[in-house]
């Protein structure tokens, strides 16, 4: 028998009710992997977040940091805490700073409803949503953040940047995740979501974008304006497939997306990087339910299943990818007959009958 190759995960389990989702998550994971041929699974938890700056003065310690890096990939529960920030008042947010550190360029947020869950949308074409969301995420608006130029009490100054290397990689990302998805039977077109008619900056992103295009003729292009976007986002989703957008715009847009889909309990994210990867939930903290029990673990669970496919394929491991999409399975059916309903949809499921309902369809597709 062949040598497991055994990855190292590194996991930040974060704040709030990311101390609740977590480890339900990292359980599914670690049932999914249990017997594999060709690969097993190292967890180790790593100090980060709100609540280690409250107790340590660090929200990222170099040590998490380091280890971080040297993973095959980081899962990362939600982090910050409304009373705890920095001396200047802004939130702790280090998965920001991992973003930043690790260059994870391309904020990957797939949009798809559940079966079984209520959707805000009245149409019988909601089923057909299925696109993803790029968000660029270590230039734009979010550039220089933390340096505003404060010249008080008259202006505040930040800047928006976008850069050709910048630009060029996380159109490619864009353009390859198309061309992956229109041979999995996806119209295999890419949407640039820009501002190109007022700012400069957008119409730089855009030229830079069209001369991307040229090197993929198989794939459709559009251009459509971040608020003509958030308009159609709501009148034709299901008329998308990749669309790849700004820091600030994907920021704002992401959050609309996952409201199509029934909020951000059901919505999973990646960052992704060059060498380093992060696998989240679009969703906070929620203190407000945090301890109650009542936290969905549907978008860390989700996010858990994207780490398994980017590790299967970077890794060419197939028992991982095929774990990945079983996994993406195990959540349709636990929710398809409509009786597995979160407390945020109005019904009284939380974080352990939805992660054990997932257990058991995970059984019974593996069986």
């Amino acid at each position: 028998m062949q040598n497991k190759k055994e990855l190292k995960i590194a996991v930040m389990l974060g704040d709030g009710i990311g101390l609740e989702v977590t480890p339900v998550c990292v359980e599914l994971l670690q049932k999914i992997v249990q017997g594999m041929d060709s690969v097993s699974l190292a967890f180790e938890e790593l100090p980060s977040g709100a609540a280690c700056y409250r107790d340590t003065g660090e929200s990222l310690p170099a040590h998490t940091l380091e280890r971080a890096r040297k993973s095959d990939a980081i899962l990362l529960g939600a982090m910050g805490l409304p009373d705890v920030r920095y001396p200047d008042g802004t939130e702790i947010v280090p998965q920001i700073e991992i973003r930043e550190i690790l260059g994870l360029f391309a904020g990957v947020r797939p949009i798809r409803p559940l079966p079984g869950l209520p959707v805000p949308l009245a149409s019988p074409r909601t089923a057909e949503i299925d696109f993803v969301l790029i968000r660029e995420q270590t230039e734009g608006l979010f550039a220089e953040r933390g340096k505003t130029l404060f010249e008080r009490p008259e202006r505040a100054t930040d800047v928006l940047r976008i850069t050709r290397e910048g630009s060029e990689r996380l159109f490619r990302f864009s353009f390859d995740l198309a061309c992956e998805r229109k041979a999995a039977g996806f119209p295999g077109k890419v949407t640039l979501i820009d501002k190109a008619n007022v700012l400069g900056t957008m119409a730089f992103f855009r030229e830079i974008f069209d001369e991307v295009a040229e090197d993929y003729p198989g794939i459709v292009t559009e251009r459509c304006y971040v608020d003509a976007m958030a308009m159609n986002m709501v009148k034709r989703p299901w008329d998308y497939d990749v669309m790849v957008s700004e820091n600030m715009f994907g920021d704002i847009l992401s959050d609309l997306a996952a409201a199509l889909v029934g909020g951000l309990g059901v919505a999973p994210s990646a960052d992704i990087g060059a060498d380093n990867a992060v696998f989240q939930p679009c969703h906070g903290t929620a203190p407000d339910i945090m301890g109650t029990g009542k936290a969905n673990p549907t978008a860390m669970i989700l996010s858990g299943a994207m780490m398994l496919e980017w590790l299967g394929n970077r890794h060419r491991l197939p028992e991982l990818s095929t774990a990945g999409r079983q996994l993406h399975q195990a959540v349709d059916r636990a929710f398809a007959d409509g009786a597995l309903l979160p407390f945020e949809f109005g019904g009284q499921c939380g974080t352990q009958a939805i992660a054990d309902r997932v257990a058991q369809e995970l059984d019974a597709l593996r069986s």
